[in-house]
Order: C-alpha cells, then structure tokens, then sequence
C-alpha cells in the first residue's frame, strides 16, 4: 500500500527533473507505460536509448530509425545484464510495462548518479597524472611473436598490430605532455590573479571567460540546470520509496511469466544493433556468451552432483535415525518389563 503524504506525482516529477535536459521525459509517460500506451512505449524506447547512448558514450543521434534504437536498448540492456526475456522479444510497439520495468532496473544500478557525475560542470581545471613509464613500449619487444594452435596466426600482422597500438600510445601520451604543458603555462602567467589565494591561478574556463564575456551566459545557464537538476535529485531521494512501491503495482499487474536467467544464443540474433556506439557491444556479448555456456553446463553437473551427495546423505542419516530410533524401543520395553519384574517380587 502506497503511504499517506509522499504523493506519487510529486516523486515521477522528481525523477523526470533529475534526468539530463535532453532525455527528460513527461511525467505523464511513466503512468502511461503502466497501462501499455502504444505511444508511451515509443517514448520510452526513445529514452532508454538516450539514456544508454550518454552512458556508453555514443554518438549517435535521436533522429536515428526506431529499429535502430530498439535493437541498440536490446544489446546494451543485455550486455548489461538484464535477464527478462520478455524484453527481448518485444516489438516496436506495446509492452510498455516491460520498458518501465528495464527502466525502474537501471534506476536501481544508480543511473541517475552516473548521469549526474557524467554531465558535471567543471569550471577549474582537471589534470591527469600518467602513471606509464616511458619506456613502456620498448619493454614489450618480445612480445607478439607467437603463434596460435596449428600456426594459423600470421605473425606479421601481429607485429603490425604491435606497431600501430605502439604508434598510437606514444601519441597519446604525446598529446597528454603537451596539454600537461599548456596548462601549466596558464597557470604560471595567470599566478596571483585569483581571487581565491589557496588557488593563486585562473583556470582555463576562467580565463576563457575574461577573452569572451559573452560565454559567461552560457556557463550560467548550465550551473543553472546543473543545481536544478541536484534538487530534484535530492526531492527525488526523499520520495524514492514511493516510486518502488507504485513499481509493485506494475508488477502485480502483469501475468505471471516463467522468468528464465538464460536467454538462448538464437534470440540474441535479434538483438543484434544497428547503431555505429553498440557494435562493439555485440561481440562482448557473443564471447560472453561463448563463455557462460560451458560454465553453465559445469554449474549444472556440479550441482547435480552435490544434490545427489545429499540425498544419499539424507537418506543414510534417516535410516541411521530409524534404527537408533527402534533400538530405543526395545530398551525402554526392557526396562519397563524389569521393573515390573522387580516389582511383582518386592511385593511378594
């Protein structure tokens, strides 16, 4: 039963604040879905897919096709662990209740506070350390030279291979040096100009905004959604119990469905996304897939194993019981008839 003075609308709106600007839904969707609106399904596919897209760092876009981003919530959802397979086998349209549910699961792994340290204004500067020693690559020169079962690894690819990632670490690490450099420039020439004397220094933010006035706006305006965002976090906490608890409605709502933890390697075709950011979530998938099945099957014979110790256990611990249990019949019979012997001759 839902509590007296934590009303509903007031936690859904909550919740639809605390989102970033451009994956905020209406309140009104979330109570949609409950009843399966086809159109509330198609937001929040919409949604999810945002949601998801910003996680991941992807770059597609919202204008994607439907099919596109409804295969994308798929893979990235699975990769991510979730086990209803009704989810899997949903179409475009319809089925809202499962969107809420996929929804309400990533509420529960703590999506609005990755979203909100994701999408944080940093005024000041955020340097780095590297912590890879110089000589990194040159460490590894042995490495890449073998080859796989039966020799069917050519061994000059994977040198080549060792070459380019070689080529692009010292680039980045060039680029971190050189960035290191920049920002150290800054903050030696800008030393004494702030107002804060722990700092001593401008940051590049800051100094950008002393070149362009103009850009002070804009930073006011994200500092701005920023701390509306946090408030509605902070009113979204406080009312949290009551969302979980109109979730159990939802759930009581729903025909009971055999919930399975393995979802078989054909299903997975479906889900197989169209969008550039989930494509390498599909081959994690397919080796993790790979991977648990063996596992799954040893899992399986482990268990069977163990439940057959325990039921020849069980069953030697009950005889065991049973004849302790039938030699403490006789003895209490032997003992009551000795007493009545001694009885009989203490009265004769």
């Amino acid at each position: 039963m839902r509590r007296r003075g934590a009303p509903l609308p007031a936690a859904v709106g909550a919740l639809c604040r605390a989102l970033p600007p451009r994956a905020r839904p209406a309140p009104d969707t979330l109570r949609r879905a409950k009843f399966d609106g086809p159109q509330a399904s198609l937001d929040f596919w919409r949604l999810l897919y945002t949601l998801l897209r910003d996680i991941h760092g992807g770059k597609g876009t919202e204008s994607d096709a439907i099919a596109e981003q409804v295969s994308s919530v798929k893979a990235a959802l699975w990769f991510q662990g979730y086990g209803r397979p009704g989810l899997y086998r949903l179409p475009r349209h319809g089925a809202g209740r499962e969107l809420l549910l996929a929804f309400s699961w990533l509420l529960g792994l703590g999506l609005l506070e990755r979203l909100l340290a994701q999408h944080r204004v940093q005024p000041g500067d955020q340097a780095s350390v590297c912590t890879c020693g110089a000589a990194l690559p040159g460490r590894q020169e042995g490495a890449g030279a073998e080859q796989g079962p039966g020799g069917s690894v050519d061994v000059r690819y994977l040198q080549w291979l060792k070459g380019r990632l070689r080529l692009q670490w010292q680039s980045l690490h060039a680029q971190h040096q050189e960035h290191s450099k920049l920002l150290h420039q800054i903050h030696l020439l800008t030393s004494g100009s702030h107002m804060d004397q722990s700092l001593g220094h401008l940051s590049v933010t800051e100094l950008e905004l002393i070149r362009q006035p103009e850009s002070c706006k804009q930073l006011l305006q994200l500092l701005e959604s920023e701390t509306m965002q946090l408030e509605a976090f902070l009113e979204w906490k406080q009312l949290e119990a009551v969302y979980w608890q109109w979730m159990e409605t939802v759930l009581d709502s729903m025909a009971e469905e055999p919930q399975g933890a393995h979802v078989e390697d054909s299903r997975l075709a479906e889900v197989t996304p169209c969008c550039p950011w989930a494509d390498s979530l599909t081959g994690q998938i397919q080796r993790l897939s790979r991977d648990l099945l063996p596992l799954r099957e040893q899992l399986q014979e482990l268990v069977a194993r163990r439940r057959a110790a325990w039921c020849e256990k069980h069953h030697n611990a009950r005889e065991k019981l049973g004849r302790v249990q039938k030699r403490r019949m006789q003895l209490m019979v032997s003992l009551e008839c000795k007493v009545l012997e001694g009885l009989g001759e203490w009265k004769g």
